[in-house]
């Protein structure tokens, strides 16, 4: 009788801690994985929607404009001196801004200003 009672519980411990492994690995997916990944598909999708003219922001903070694309690389055109050509990764852009986009927020900032005024 007490050896059955003992492999009982033997068997609800192993059970509990097997829920409990099950329990970690799904806060590990949904605390770190799960979110890295969107991140990862965020960033593939921006950069497969640039084009030539977006204004960009690369991870070492320089701002620039694209001038060309490749498969793998851009040629950004860095401040005011047109001479200023560089060629780089598109893995090394951080951000990409459209012109659309910025010459409406603008507008939208003018009309605000106007408002105020």
């Amino acid at each position: 009788m007490l050896l059955a009672s003992g492999e009982a519980t033997t068997a609800m411990g192993m059970g509990s801690m097997l829920i409990w492994v099950v329990v970690m690995v799904a806060m590990f997916y949904f605390l770190l994985i799960r979110p890295q990944k969107k991140e990862q598909k965020k960033m593939q999708t921006m950069l497969s929607e640039m084009a030539v003219g977006d204004a960009v922001v690369t991870t070492g903070g320089f701002y620039g404009i694209v001038i060309d694309i490749t498969d793998e690389d851009v040629i950004v055109e860095f401040g005011n001196n047109r001479n200023c050509r560089i060629p780089m990764r598109k893995t090394a852009i951080a951000e990409i801004e459209k012109p659309e986009l910025a010459t409406s927020e603008s507008k939208e900032e003018k009309k605000k200003d106007e408002k105020k005024k």
